[in-house]
């Protein structure tokens, strides 16, 4: 249509519509119809605007797909709300998306880096991949990942709540010693110290099955977990895809680390758990809501039971 409206100066030259029409399988009915309806505004226009604003509020929400986009546009436009704009289906919605050259795609895959101590004394797996919690500080997971940066390289560890995907306890090292793992405990105890009593759930690293992690766990009262026999990489998938979701969302594309130094990486990384992951990132297991968001609904509706 946009041819032949070109070609004919929108119409006004119609000596040569019919050859167009007929070569290009176009009706003339329906190039008319489209010279009325072309400057009509986009009835979609006020939803893309939407899209938009969501994108800039935080560089990592370009990693949006359909589905956290479609939850992110009903997070801020609740049903019945006075304003909120009408959302269409996720399926309408990625084709909005693909209209304005907003759809992603993920480029790279995680690479686990722990080891396993074969000689070590192993604890059972009390999750059995079941990573799903009815309440906070109940079922946790650990792992650590590693990031290249100028000044070599940087592990990172972090306890994730099975829950919402909250980050209780965040520890960065030059390392990745037992010690790493034994100072992000005691960070998110300290932080929450409701998680006495809770299955916090690790690979069968080294690190794990230390003494001085067994000990920090066994002073906080908090039950160890396990991978089962065998390495299996599926028994803490969840943890794997958490940073596989950090990197893809915050590094890939956007930063080259091994050109920055490690206090530089330390501060990209703790911003993005801290501060946009608790309280600001759409995450699909949540059912759209950020995690903090929806452990304070958690606590709100207890509040109203008792």
């Amino acid at each position: 249509m946009k041819f032949i409206a070109q070609k004919l100066s929108d119409g006004k030259n119609k000596r040569k519509l019919s050859l167009y029409c007929r070569m290009l399988q176009v009706s003339r009915q329906g190039f008319h119809d489209y010279l009325q309806r072309r400057d009509r505004p986009w009835k979609y226009g006020p939803l893309a605007e939407e899209m938009r604003q969501i994108l800039s509020e935080d560089k990592e929400n370009d990693t949006y797909g359909r589905k956290r986009m479609y939850e992110a546009l009903r997070l801020r436009n609740p049903e019945g709300a006075a304003g909120s704009l009408p959302i269409p289906s996720e399926r309408t919605v990625y084709r909005i998306m693909r209209e304005l050259g907003i759809s992603h795609r993920p480029r790279r895959k995680p690479n686990g880096i722990t080891k396993a101590d074969r000689a070590a004394r192993k604890s059972d797996d009390l999750l059995c991949r079941e990573f799903h919690a009815d309440a906070p500080l109940r079922k946790c997971i650990t792992d650590i990942t590693e990031i290249p940066s100028k000044d070599g390289k940087l592990y990172v560890s972090a306890i994730f709540d099975c829950f919402d995907g909250a980050v209780l306890g965040l520890c960065m090292q030059d390392n990745m010693e037992a010690g790493l793992c034994v100072q992000t405990v005691e960070r998110a105890c300290l932080a929450y110290p409701g998680l006495r009593g809770a299955v916090l759930h690790s690979d069968r690293g080294s690190q794990y099955t230390s003494g001085a992690y067994r000990k920090i766990l066994e002073r906080h009262g908090i039950r160890q977990s396990m991978n089962s026999d065998g390495g299996r990489c599926h028994d803490n998938a969840r943890c794997e895809s958490m940073w596989a979701r950090m990197k893809e969302e915050l590094l890939y594309g956007r930063y080259d680390t091994k050109q920055m130094s490690m206090e530089e990486v330390k501060v990209l990384v703790w911003r993005y758990f801290m501060s946009y992951w608790n309280n600001r990132r759409i995450c699909s297991f949540n059912d759209g809501l950020p995690p903090m968001v929806k452990r304070n609904q958690y606590y709100a509706a207890l509040a109203q039971a008792a």
